[in-house]
């Protein structure tokens, strides 16, 4: 089952005992925060918050607090996500058919991506309330306060709509030394005439008046790159919609790594199993969800910007204070009766850590098309998000895992800022640490195995790097090494043969001896 709003889906999540409903006087500011964090250490349910102090309008936390609510948020099980991935890498690249038989089983797929082209609408519940002018106040919104001394409330969880000037024909292209979000692999191509594609992302946005916010975008993100592609086109500012609880298969569309030849609308039908219907904004040029609770319209600043932060951020710390665009609210659009999408981000675990262990199933086969020899991949959590990856693979020659390694930097931008990738034979079970740590400490050479990278793109939260922005990567090998990169020779792993396996798993209960963990 799929749902066509977030409203469908918390019904289904109260009716599956994973959303609790609390009725005592809750803070936006901290306490939401503290409740998140124990809520997520405890792999407990989603909260909607029915008394929050200040405000009439109920607040939804924890709403991906798992694995398996990811995966019920698009009618899947968890074990069933890598089966996205594999539909993502068929229109990433899609093979050419063997045979007529064969071309003839794509076509199910290729049709349904068709028929999933977004539907617009006239009228939509995402604006039965329409506030413009000096109604516009975002004070009204209970606006979460994360983390303490940070400068101003924080929307954290926004869907931001974006739209450029035009496509690009090759999905990149370089403005002003920038490079747009698409294929890194051609990016000195002029502009088409083509529309471009709707833009969905994630970016938080500090409040800073009764209409204006920070957006803050990175440089490589899609809607960062449609900002820098729009101000060297034109000069008037740049349209973007804030959607506040949309359905939640376009929230996680807009997390994924959709191939150029799908919009994140698109693959949001795709999931959903119909089309997502959108409805025109009342002030901007631009289609959003219609079934969304909470629309901000409004244009981004080519020349303004504001200083944003510090904030506790993913990584455990405060952000530096970086300079970002403003975002002027031209309209607020919502439904009658409201409820407001927010999260946290801190210290792994945390909500956006759970999607990127939800997101790796995905990634997997993305990286196998390319690259077959991967058999699995993993970022650990505790990496906070993409910072360490661990990758096994079917190791064929001498110098095999360094490609590996330059692949994973290389092949998808969600990796460009992964400072740490750790590759290892395919009978190493990369979720396993303590496997993973015997590799490392038994077939690496420190000196040998050790591939070290300097002025990299690093994610510039990360003030470990010498230079905001630029930094190092490492690559460790800790696979079994082949002739040509080692003369001595190689260990051989200890066993024990399969009889006498087989002989005390038959006599174990008989032994009177406890049964062994794990």
């Amino acid at each position: 089952m799929t749902y066509q709003s977030l409203r469908d889906f918390i019904s289904a999540l109260e009716k599956t005992g994973q959303l609790v409903r609390v009725k005592e006087p809750i803070s936006t500011h901290l306490e939401m925060t503290e409740i998140g964090t124990r809520l997520i250490a405890g792999k407990g349910p989603a909260v909607l918050f029915e008394n929050v102090v200040g405000h009439n309008m109920p607040v939804l936390i924890n709403l991906f607090g798992t694995v398996e609510r990811v995966a019920f948020a698009i009618g899947k099980k968890p074990e069933e996500l890598r089966g996205v991935g594999e539909t993502l890498a068929f229109f990433k690249q899609p093979e050419p058919p063997e045979g007529f038989k064969d071309a003839v089983k794509m076509l199910p797929l290729l049709k349904k991506a068709m028929a999933m082209k977004p539907k617009t609408v006239g009228s939509a519940p995402c604006q039965e309330v329409v506030l413009t002018g000096d109604d516009i106040d975002l004070a009204k919104l209970p606006i979460q306060g994360c983390w303490p001394g940070e400068p101003a409330p924080l929307i954290t969880w926004p869907l931001v709509v974006t739209k450029g000037p035009t496509a690009v024909d090759s999905g990149s292209w370089m403005v002003n030394g920038e490079v747009n979000k698409k294929s890194p692999s051609t990016i000195h191509q002029p502009p088409s005439d083509k529309e471009d594609n709707y833009n969905l992302g994630i970016y938080r946005m500090q409040v800073t008046g009764k209409n204006t916010t920070l957006m803050r975008w990175l440089k490589h993100r899609g809607g960062a790159q449609q900002h820098a592609r729009w101000g060297a086109a034109k000069r008037e500012p740049f349209p973007a919609a804030a959607v506040i609880g949309a359905d939640p298969a376009t929230i996680l569309a807009a997390v994924t790594p959709v191939p150029d030849t799908l919009s994140e609308y698109q693959f949001s039908g795709l999931l959903r199993g119909e089309k997502v219907e959108l409805v025109d904004c009342k002030t901007i040029p631009l289609k959003v969800p219609a079934q969304a609770e909470i629309v901000l319209e409004g244009y981004v600043s080519l020349d303004e910007y504001g200083d944003e932060g510090p904030y506790g951020d993913h990584t455990g710390y405060y952000n530096s204070v970086e300079q970002f665009p403003v975002f002027t609210i031209t309209a607020i659009t919502m439904r009658k009766n409201p409820i407001y999408l927010t999260t946290y981000t801190g210290k792994p675990p945390d909500e956006p850590s759970v999607l990127g262990e939800a997101l790796n199933e995905i990634f997997i086969p993305l990286l196998q098309q390319q690259f077959p020899e991967i058999v699995d991949f993993y970022l650990p959590p505790e990496g906070c998000s993409y910072r360490v990856a661990v990758v096994s693979m079917k190791k064929a020659y001498a110098g095999h895992a360094k490609r590996v390694m330059m692949g994973v930097w290389s092949f998808l931008r969600q990796f460009v800022y992964t400072k740490w990738v750790i590759v290892v034979d395919d009978d190493i079970d990369v979720r396993d640490w303590k496997e993973v740590i015997w590799a490392m400490s038994t077939r690496m050479d420190p000196v040998r195995d050790l591939t070290l990278i300097e002025n990299t793109p690093i994610d510039y939260l990360d003030f470990a790097s010498p230079v905001s922005g630029l930094g190092g990567k490492v690559g460790l090998d800790a696979t079994n090494k082949w002739p040509g990169e080692t003369d001595r020779e190689w260990g051989k792993k200890i066993a024990m043969d399969q009889q006498v396996i087989d002989k005390i798993d038959k006599i174990w209960d008989s032994l009177g001896l406890p049964t062994p963990a794990g």
